[in-house]
């Protein structure tokens, strides 16, 4: 069967046999095919939580599920130990960019006084040395 694709030519009109790329050559980059139809969504699976909901014996889930909320609280005093240090470090007057207690309070979502309570542990912490 013929090829239904015209053949380039060159300007005397006589064809120009196709290039194969080589090696080196980049070539023309091929443009992926248009879309002429939207593909079929899954169905958004149940929202899970760390899959305690699967869980029947209720010794057990009493037990992962404590063991989820020390972890989670361990992370949360960890969590708000680093926002002191860097409370402290943004507030050092030693920076010349430091921050004012006010302007800490506004980037983190404080108010005032606990910024000022913050950088305090902060600089506890920083004296402390690490794991401690």
């Amino acid at each position: 069967m013929p090829d239904s694709h015209p053949q380039a030519s060159d300007q005397s009109g006589a064809p120009v046999p196709a290039a194969v790329p080589g090696p080196g050559d980049r070539g023309r980059r091929i443009r992926p095919a248009q879309l002429i139809f939207e593909p079929e969504g899954q169905e958004p699976e149940p929202e899970r939580f760390f899959d305690l909901e699967s869980i029947a014996d209720p010794a057990e889930l009493l037990s992962r599920s404590t063991e989820l909320a020390l972890a989670f609280r361990a992370a949360a005093e960890r969590a708000t130990d680093f926002q002191a240090i860097a409370a402290a470090q943004l507030a050092d007057p030693r920076r010349f960019d430091a921050l004012s207690a006010e302007q800490i309070a506004e980037r983190a979502e404080w108010t005032p006084d606990y910024a000022l309570k913050m950088v305090e542990y902060g600089r506890t912490l920083q004296r402390r040395g690490p794991a401690e």
